[in-house]
């Protein structure tokens, strides 16, 4: 595999973090330096490690994880944009001010799961997997504080409007996670 084909897989896989990194960038007021490291850390991170899992544990892993893959990135993403959503249409102020690490967790497993099904892909293209894992993780880790920063962008739009935007940026994800 070329690494302008790496570099494509790269960006693709990385599309799902950069997402999310700027529906947070929306709505994180406190912290934002910090917030933005560590969103693009984990999913930087979870994006290195999916593909070697699946390269190492190839169909074992993969065909366990194949049947609920779907419904675990549409849940978890699901739960967030309804959380979004009905903070945006609540009357009282019901401002998200930081991440805890069991969200990050599931953030970071969700955005990351179609990476596993890349390091198994990578495998039958006998590819060494060590190079275009840390590409792929440089990527995701340089998208999502592209996108987290992006966001700031949008700030000066009431946060009714920008919270239910990253609710339905959220949801778009949580639906193309189902029928993709």
């Amino acid at each position: 595999m070329a690494i302008a084909e790496i570099l494509i897989l790269a960006f693709a896989l990385s599309i799902d973090a950069l997402i999310v990194s700027f529906s947070y960038g929306l709505i994180l007021n406190k912290e934002k330096c910090k917030y933005s490291i560590i969103l693009a850390f984990a999913f930087g991170f979870f994006q290195f490690l999916m593909p070697i899992i699946g390269w190492y544990l190839s169909s074992c892993i993969y065909s366990l994880l194949e049947i609920f893959s779907k419904w675990i990135v549409f849940s978890v993403f699901m739960f967030l944009s309804i959380r979004f959503i009905k903070s945006a249409f609540s009357q009282e102020e019901i401002r998200i001010t930081c991440i805890t690490l069991k969200c990050l967790f599931f953030l970071a497993i969700a955005t990351s799961i179609d990476a596993l099904g890349a390091g198994i892909s990578l495998k039958f293209t006998n590819v060494t997997i060590l190079i275009p894992s840390i590409i792929i993780g440089t990527i995701t880790f340089i998208d999502s504080v592209v996108g987290f920063w992006t966001a700031n962008i949008f700030k000066k739009i009431p946060s009714k409007y920008i919270e239910l935007f990253g609710g339905l940026l959220l949801l778009y994800l949580a639906i193309k996670s189902i029928i993709i």
